[in-house]
């Protein structure tokens, strides 16, 4: 029998990854050029060409034994570790170096092993919904409880006065995702100056150290000049998780690293656990070519006109259609207002059409669906006509449509 927890998470697995295998399922009967799959963050954008390079190069370049074989530290290569800290250093005017960073197995691993080091059974986490669902799995893995914060359905911003409010004694982290998934919105200075101020308020009312953790692996991935805040700048006790899987286009390698800046609380013994929880969830230390390939590739970008392209286009698209959202600002979503409360009936009827998107609800948001636009131009250009007949079998989208 497996353990009662895991029957939970069993039951409660991902909506996301479940409808992006039925996509595959219905590909297989009705061809994948009619299936219009929305369902999947899985960037469409290939690497770079400089990752191919350098791969090729590590191959055969480097000894094949220290390249394939463990590293001296479960934080990763001291050289890696200061490269990324140097390109942090000359982006963002931080001062980190090789210490403040460890590389983890991709931002899911690095948030469990922030979340391992931090937790005792029963500390709260607070997120802002909507937010990505395995926030919640993550947490119980660690025995702590997840606190939502209730959306802002008008501007996506988080509810600050209600963050306020939900900070108890038992609050150990907040975890907020800036561009965020599902929305695309990017959190403002402002909303990040004031969300700090909250935070450090309540650490002198309560007496205790409270983590923000800034979940980024979207941060490169923004549109029309927005600035994306750096967190560390904004509050001591921040700890930043990033993947290369959106930056590179490199999801299925699982390279990513966390930074825990000098000036967080207790930084040394964060430092130590870390570098623990890296070895004992399994992970021992990211896999070693990712690690030397992103000192290759520091510098290098996914062309994101691809997806500022196809952004647009599905953007106004729907527009025209009658449907509501807000145009994101990053990452490569479309938070989108279903047309009836329960968006899970329209989930179901833009399945007939063979249009795959995913319940606001797994988002900890009903009443809205995500659209993911990184896919080809092509399924995009493709699915309109068909969102058109979908937006037919809703007569309140024709009013809408008409004030476009």
């Amino acid at each position: 029998m497996i353990s009662k927890k895991m029957e939970a998470m069993v039951k409660n697995s991902s909506a996301i990854r479940a409808m992006f295998e039925e996509g595959n399922r219905m590909a297989a009967e009705f061809g994948p050029e009619n299936v219009y799959d929305f369902s999947l963050g899985n960037p469409n954008v290939p690497a770079p060409d400089g990752v191919k390079k350098a791969i090729l190069a590590l191959l055969e370049e480097e000894d094949p034994v220290v390249l394939h074989g463990y590293t001296n530290s479960n934080a990763g290569y001291e050289d890696v570790r200061q490269c990324v800290a140097e390109d942090l250093n000359e982006r963002f005017g931080t001062s980190f170096s090789a210490r403040n960073i460890t590389m983890t197995v991709g931002a899911a691993g690095g948030l469990n092993v922030i979340l391992k080091a931090l937790l005792n059974p029963g500390d709260e986490v607070i997120t802002f919904a909507p937010y990505f669902g395995e926030y919640r799995s993550y947490t119980d893995n660690y025995d702590g409880v997840l606190v939502e914060i209730s959306p802002n359905i008008e501007d996506f911003q988080p509810k600050l006065e209600e963050f306020r409010e939900k900070i108890t004694q038992k609050t150990k982290a907040v975890i907020v995702n800036t561009p965020n998934n599902p929305t695309g919105v990017v959190y403002s200075e402002e909303t990040i100056r004031k969300m700090a101020a909250i935070l450090e308020e309540k650490q002198k009312e309560f007496k205790t150290e409270i983590y923000l953790i800034s979940d980024e692996p979207y941060r490169e991935l923004v549109y029309d000049g927005t600035e994306v805040p750096y967190l560390t700048k904004y509050y001591a006790n921040t700890i930043v998780g990033y993947s290369y899987s959106k930056s590179l286009s490199l999801p299925g390698e699982r390279i990513g690293y966390l930074v825990i800046p000098d000036e967080a609380a207790d930084s040394g013994r964060l430092l130590d656990a870390v570098n623990v929880a890296n070895r004992i969830l399994g992970f021992v230390n990211a896999p070693t070519l990712q690690q030397k390939l992103i000192a290759k590739c520091i510098h290098e970008k996914t062309d994101v006109s691809y997806y500022d392209r196809n952004r647009k286009v599905l953007y106004e698209g729907l527009q025209k259609l009658g449907f509501q959202c807000i145009k994101p600002q990053g990452a490569f979503y479309l938070f989108v207002k279903s047309p009836v409360e329960a968006e899970k009936q329209f989930v179901e009827a833009a399945k007939k059409h063979h249009i795959l998107i995913v319940p606001g609800s797994s988002f900890g948001c009903p009443g809205f669906v995500r659209m993911a636009y990184c896919v080809s131009y092509e399924t995009i250009v493709n699915a309109l006509p068909k969102f058109a007949k979908l937006a037919k079998e809703y007569p309140q989208l024709q009013s809408c449509a008409c004030r476009q």
